[in-house]
């Protein structure tokens, strides 16, 4: 997801980054692109230094973290942020980068992206990890992954259905560092502002 620097758009357009260009999609989210199997029309072209990356995938319908290869718990959907977007955390906190893999159409993996999944070691379980997930900042369709997604998928997929746009999230492969990189990924950084004020 993108959107041209001047327009600022909330949502963001879905598109394809060629080089350095960003070709804009005839789809209205990339759940929906997902879902008919990665289709869609082409329309204008972007210059990628004039256009911010949103998140590649604003409202996924589930969230899966996995702790290792078999035991998984559940993120908040309700708190994506973008890789560029500045996240109020609620007290101290490290980033806990990771790849999480994308579910298409007919519930099979589509692509991979990096995962910011953010934890407050001073926050009581679950809340110090249901603020924020930044997730950015692109989606790459080839790529050989470390951790068997193959496997995450088999396990989510048990006894319900996955649905286009489903987060599955492996272990962390760096913590508590500014920013963490992954060939052909790109870059997640940790931006954050002042910590949120305490409830009243």
């Amino acid at each position: 997801m993108f959107t041209p620097r001047e327009l600022a758009l909330e949502r963001g357009w879905p598109g394809r980054i060629d080089g350095d260009w960003v070709v804009q999609l005839a789809a209205q989210t990339l759940e929906a692109f997902f879902s008919v199997g990665g289709k869609a029309r082409e329309h204008n072209l972007y210059p990628l230094d004039d256009v911010a990356l949103r998140a590649p995938v604003l409202r996924p319908p589930s969230i899966r973290l996995f702790r290792d290869a078999t035991t998984f718990e559940f993120g908040n959907t309700a708190s994506i942020f973008g890789p560029d977007d500045e996240v109020r955390v609620p007290a101290p906190a490290k980033g806990r980068y990771c790849v999480a893999a994308i579910v298409g159409g007919e519930e099979e993996i589509a692509g991979y992206t990096l995962v910011n999944d953010w934890h407050a070691p001073s926050l009581a379980s679950p809340k110090d990890a249901d603020f924020a997930t930044s997730v950015g900042p692109w989606i790459e369709t080839d790529h050989e992954a470390e951790f068997d997604f193959a496997g995450a998928r088999e396990i989510a997929a048990r006894n319900t259905r996955l649905r286009a746009g489903d987060l599955l999230v492996a272990p962390p492969f760096a913590t508590g560092v500014a920013e963490a990189t992954v060939a052909g990924l790109g870059t997640l950084r940790a931006l954050i502002t002042s910590a949120a004020p305490p409830a009243s």
